[in-house]
């Protein structure tokens, strides 16, 4: 007898491929497994496509695309440039998508780095320095205050560091989590080399 009591239907896969980008062959087998549940099924396969994306981090990806946004106001501009192994890749709509979606955040986000080992150390250290004070003008245990600065130092790197940040279009996924999840999907490394961001009368 199945365990399955309402089969999948091609409208529940087709819903699931809008929202991820994944194969039918992937939506089907995720909702098959999460009887069902939409939200575990994207999560599912979120988790699939970063395993993925993590077995060939070590491979050259020299193929891809520089993305230029100028904000509608002229005063801010940024450039992306996000690399992929094949030129094929590079052409499809998903790729190019994210690039765009990501000129786009370095606008609106302002970060420092690509990174966490990206920020220079020096900066690293000044804030560990301030939230060293900070915790030591509070009345904690001496055994939680170097937690406390490690935590806010993740916070830190959370706010300042592209592949940390929340995504300006999707707060509930990170920068780092969009480019695992297309490195997932396309079978190729694909990773954020750098950015420049322009601010009209800024540093």
């Amino acid at each position: 007898m199945s365990t399955m009591t309402n089969p999948i239907n091609a409208k529940q896969v087709a819903e699931l491929r809008a929202k991820t980008g994944a194969g039918m062959m992937d939506c089907k087998k995720a909702l098959e497994e999460t009887g069902g549940d939409m939200a575990k099924a994207e999560e599912l396969l979120r988790v699939k496509f970063a395993a993925r994306a993590e077995k060939r981090a070590d491979r050259s990806a020299a193929e891809g695309a520089i993305e230029v946004y100028l904000h509608f106001n002229g005063r801010v501009a940024t450039m992306v440039e996000l690399n992929c192994e094949t030129d094929f890749v590079a052409n499809t709509p998903e790729f190019k998508q994210l690039a765009k979606d990501l000129a786009l955040h370095v606008a609106s986000a302002r970060p420092i780095a690509v990174r966490v080992e990206d920020v220079p150390a020096e900066v690293v250290e000044r804030e560990r320095r301030v939230y060293t004070a900070q915790v030591a003008e509070e009345k904690k245990p001496e055994a939680i205050k170097a937690k406390i600065v490690e935590g806010k130092l993740r916070k830190f790197f959370e706010e300042q560091v592209l592949l940390e940040q929340p995504f300006v279009k999707d707060d509930k996924v990170t920068v780092g989590e969009l480019v695992k999840a297309l490195s997932g999907k396309t079978g190729e490394k694909v990773e954020v080399r750098r950015f420049a961001r322009f601010e009209l009368g800024g540093n």
